[in-house]
């Protein structure tokens, strides 16, 4: 099953997440096997005058954010997660970073769900710049409904 990508408005229909901390742009393809999404690092991220400012890399922690906002976009795409359900990061493992990601650079994001229920949610990801590996790892999730206090 392949489903149309999404763009711009309606990723902030898919995440609770704005900006500054919505690192999805784009997904770019979704099927049953993989989500793909994409986010280019702009050179004015809230970050990067504090985090290296002679030399600028996005946070690792940006990265695994980057990782799981994609997975979470792509399952709700799915229709896997109602639209009051939030997702937050319960754990993150098997970790690496392979390559630095700069300013301006794209990352796109490959996604896989390991496992599903309505309360929990283990997926493992890759980030990509071009064909260079640049980060990976694996997360869990839990899932809840929002609740205004």
């Amino acid at each position: 099953m392949s489903i149309e990508t999404g763009t711009g408005a309606e990723i902030e229909q898919l995440l609770p997440h704005r900006k500054p901390f919505l690192f999805v742009d784009e997904i770019v393809s979704l099927d049953d096997e993989k989500i793909v999404a994409r986010h280019v690092f702009g050179e004015d991220e809230f970050f990067f005058p504090g985090h290296f400012p002679q030399y600028p890399v996005v946070p690792g922690v940006i990265l695994v954010e980057t990782l799981a906002q994609s997975g979470g976009a792509g399952l709700r795409k799915q229709g896997k997660l109602s639209a009051d359900a939030l997702f937050f990061l319960a754990s993150v493992d098997k970790v690496k970073f392979r390559r630095q990601v700069r300013p301006g650079e794209e990352v796109r994001s490959e996604i896989t769900t390991l496992r599903f229920s309505p309360k929990m949610i283990k997926q493992g990801g890759k980030a990509y710049v071009g064909e260079e590996l640049a980060a990976e790892a694996e997360w869990l999730c839990l899932v809840g409904p929002m609740h205004n206090t």
